[in-house]
């Protein structure tokens, strides 16, 4: 039906010479004001010689003619001239109607296409990269929205028409094994060594310790007065670039053997903590989870360094090898300078981040749409790393993105694993279980899931967020556990109504009621809403869909009979305006499932 409305306005307005790519529809805010709007006129009219209200008198005169010509025929109710220049469109019950079965078709077709919401991506593939958790590090609330944000993107982006890749590009290198190395060797014995620490019940958590302790030990070194212990640090963390000089050769198999334990361990932590949250990377699907170390190879680096020094982009700097954006006068940078080689020849993260998006492009095509769902604290550099490519060629504007978030963060500050000052997120899915158990022991963990996940993605992404218990774990009003218990109850709604024999079927009268009129408006959102989401990267917009729609269906559901057993009249037959009732429930019921779908969030068939 929208397509339809544009197709007809681009034939009114393409006389005056309005190109046709300047026709859109939205929703506008106020129901009242019509089931789409157009600004049209706003946009154009200054250029025609025009008042805005003027160009959209002309506009609706001449739709008016065409649309009594074409399919939409009997199916507008209205188009009208607003405030400053608007044109709203209001659909008759009928065309109303008509949209919400089709909605209904969608998401409920064939088997190939079941859940398929738009075809606007239909050959574009795009990979994204999210969640990458370091190796030997916690999986702690700092991870998650990495995790669950671009696993809803990836979700969205599949749902209209997009080939999706999803890569969990693991960080499974760098200096920080060093100093892990060296925290094993001094100190590892107290867990009964490499092999005490494999066996023990939290592996990670030793690891983690281990991790924090090289740190603490350090720092009270530096401080100290004492000349012999600031030496002794000096010593560490020197020991430490050294570790990571030798993993990185290959040379060392007991350091090698290390850092793959280390690995492993962590593989294994991640996989239970995804299993939770049900995010998966399938391979089946073609995602892949590729580490940093898959990178540090020469015949991956080399290409990288060969392409840079090709468009002459890698200069010396005090020994190290980097690339200057604009001028190497820093008074004329762009961009300070992106360091690609360390001084004493070793790869850096973006180095390895270079080689990984050439690999990227090797393996899936230049068309290939790039993006990193990454925190809003790495802006920077993901400038510097996306200017990098540009100059090399690799990728046109808007190729290569990155979707910043914001921090989880405590009242005085910031997490750190460095200094131990974390919350692991396992913990968190414990607590929120146990929570959710007083609502219904048997959907516990989805509902759990459901509070945590809706309480960040109901948000515009690049908000920081401080850490609160009972926020983060909310299991009432605007809520994850709100919209799945909203979702419970229509499909109870419609089981009943089976019960009763009578089926959803919307071939009846429609029943003049206004709360249910305003149901199936605001359902025909859905796909546009879907859409916008997935041009923007923000699944808060379904999320506050969403929350709207439950809202209307609930109100709708406290003032109207549905259907009861006083519905059932005469034998074997039944109310039409009941069934017509019923079968826009199973619809809502229908969107809302799909819409917590796109946001992770499972519906348990009971709460």
């Amino acid at each position: 039906m929208k397509d339809e409305i544009i197709k007809i306005l681009q034939k009114t307005v393409e006389p005056l010479g309005i190109a046709a790519i300047s026709v859109a529809l939205d929703f506008p805010e106020n129901a009242e004001h019509g089931d789409y709007t157009s600004n049209v006129a706003m946009t154009n009219a200054k250029r025609l010689g025009l008042k805005p209200v003027e160009l959209a008198t002309k506009i609706v005169a001449d739709f008016d003619k065409l649309v009594n010509k074409s399919s939409l025929k009997g199916l507008i109710k209205s188009v009208a001239v607003a405030g400053p220049g608007f044109i709203n469109f209001t659909l008759t019950a009928e065309a109303v109607s008509k949209n919400v079965q089709e909605i209904s078709k969608e998401l409920n077709g064939s088997e190939g296409s079941k859940g398929q919401i738009s075809n606007i991506g239909a050959g574009k593939k795009v990979l994204i990269e999210y969640s990458s958790p370091n190796i030997a590090k916690p999986f702690t609330v700092g991870h998650l929205r990495s995790t669950i944000i671009g696993d809803s993107i990836a979700r969205i982006l599949s749902a209209t028409g997009y080939s999706v890749i999803r890569d969990n590009h693991l960080g499974d290198w760098g200096t920080q094994f060093g100093k892990l190395l060296v925290a094993i060797e001094k100190w590892g014995d107290e867990f009964g060594g490499l092999d005490g620490i494999k066996k023990s019940e939290n592996p990670i958590k030793i690891l983690v310790d281990l991790y924090v302790k090289f740190h603490d030990e350090v720092a009270i070194m530096e401080d100290s007065e004492d000349e012999k212990l600031k030496t002794e640090a000096e010593e560490l963390v020197t020991l430490a670039r050294v570790k990571s000089k030798i993993l990185e050769s290959g040379k060392d198999p007991i350091i090698s053997e290390i850092w793959k334990v280390c690995v492993d361990l962590s593989m294994h932590e991640f996989a239970l903590i995804y299993k939770r949250l049900g995010v998966s990377f399938d391979p089946k699907r073609g995602d892949t989870q590729i580490g940093e170390s898959f990178f540090v190879t020469p015949y991956k680096i080399n290409p990288v360094r060969d392409a840079l020094n090709a468009k002459n982009l890698l200069k010396d700097s005090e020994g190290a090898k980097v690339v200057f954006f604009g001028s190497e006068d820093p008074k004329l940078w762009k961009l300070p300078p992106l360091i690609v080689e360390k001084s004493d020849g070793t790869s850096i993260y973006a180095t390895r981040d270079l080689a990984a998006d050439l690999y990227r492009i090797n393996t899936y095509g230049k068309g290939l749409i790039l993006i990193n769902e990454v925190g809003a604290e790495q802006n920077l550099y993901f400038k510097q790393l996306i200017e990098t490519e540009t100059m090399l060629g690799w990728f046109t504007k808007g190729q290569r993105l990155h979707i910043a978030h914001g921090l989880y963060r405590f009242k005085d500050g910031k997490m750190s694993t460095r200094k131990g000052k974390v919350i692991w997120l396992g913990d968190i899915l414990d607590e929120a279980v146990t929570r959710a158990s007083k609502i219904n022991a048997d959907s516990a963990n989805d509902v759990a899931v459901a509070a945590i996940k809706f309480n960040d993605l109901k948000r515009d992404s690049i908000q920081d967020i401080v850490f609160d218990w009972d926020e983060m774990m909310n299991m009432t009003g605007d809520s994850g556990p709100y919209l799945q218990y909203s979702c419970v109850r229509a499909r109870a709604v419609v089981e009943k109504a089976k019960g009763l024999g009578i089926s959803a079927d919307t071939s009846g009268a429609r029943p003049n009621i206004p709360q249910l009129d305003l149901l199936e408006r605001y359902l025909l959102r859905f796909t546009h809403t879907v859409e916008f989401a997935g041009a923007s990267y923000k699944p808060n917009v379904i999320a506050n869909y969403l929350i709207n729609l439950a809202s209307l269906f609930n109100s709708f559901y406290a003032q109207v009979t549905i259907a009861d057993k006083d519905s059932v009249t005469g034998a074997g037959s039944q109310d039409s305006g009941a069934a017509y009732k019923v079968a826009v429930t199973q619809v809502f019921a229908d969107v809302l499932e799909r819409g917590l779908d796109l946001l992770g969030i499972k519906v348990p068939e009971k709460m």
